[in-house]
């Protein structure tokens, strides 16, 4: 049963998570041009918006591109600089560390703020708190995962970890074995991280595929009336 389910989780999950991750982006880019966007609501309490968000965003993208270049680098380029995989582990771990505690910083000034003003609360759909808790259950695991690795210094679980995550791209058959036997604080990490992906089209977080030059080129127009306009006749 345990193999069935790490088979299941990290065999089949990742290509599910992909999936949807890139066709349904690409659907509601397609279907639903004007719900492509972050929802700001940055007219209300700037100050608490401005310290939360230039947190997180320069937080998350530390964290984004260490995990992006850190697993998919491909391990012979590593040893061909002669950077030994304890030192790689050991900078990830610091500067993942910072990152992660500036993101962390700046996820609950923005969770604070969207849910204890009213106004912010009442223009908040489901999914844009649901996500919000759901960053923060990832990135508290992401801490956790510090003082596991903290246990072994050399570098072979990253190893283990970034050739697993390789292994996907490249469709390696028995990929998941290799993770059948990590940390449950890993493995709980790794789902999360898969799960974000799954129900990223559905949510605000669509925003970080735009630019400004697609947002100006999309089709259609948007009907903005006055408060005149739309008054009833006399």
């Amino acid at each position: 049963m345990a193999d069935f389910a790490n088979h299941m989780l990290f065999g089949w999950y990742p290509y599910l998570c992909l999936t949807v991750f890139l066709l349904g982006s690409a659907i509601r880019f397609d279907r639903e041009q004007y719900s492509w966007r972050s929802g700001s609501s940055q007219l209300l309490r700037r100050k608490q918006l401005l310290w939360g968000s230039n947190l997180f965003h320069v937080g998350i993208l530390i964290i984004f591109m260490g995990h992006f270049f850190g697993l998919l680098t491909p391990i012979v380029v590593f040893e061909t600089l002669g950077i030994p995989h304890y030192a790689k582990q050991l900078l990830a771990m610091v500067v993942g560390g910072v990152a992660g505690l500036m993101c962390l910083a700046g996820l609950l000034l923005l969770l604070h703020r969207r849910l204890t003003d009213a106004r912010i609360r009442n223009t908040s759909s489901f999914s844009d708190i649901a996500i919000l808790y759901i960053l923060l259950a990832q990135l508290l695991l992401g801490l956790s995962t510090i003082f596991v690795s903290a246990h072994h210094l050399d570098g072979g679980e990253m190893v283990r970890f970034m050739t697993w995550a390789q292994g996907v791209f490249t469709l390696r058959g028995g990929n998941w074995e290799l993770i059948a036997d990590a940390n449950p604080i890993f493995k709980m990490h790794l789902v999360l991280g898969m799960t974000i992906f799954l129900i990223f089209p559905f949510t605000r977080l669509v925003h970080i595929w735009s630019a400004p030059v697609w947002y100006l080129g999309r089709q259609g127009y948007q009907v903005v009336r006055t408060r005149k306009s739309i008054a009833p006749a006399e």
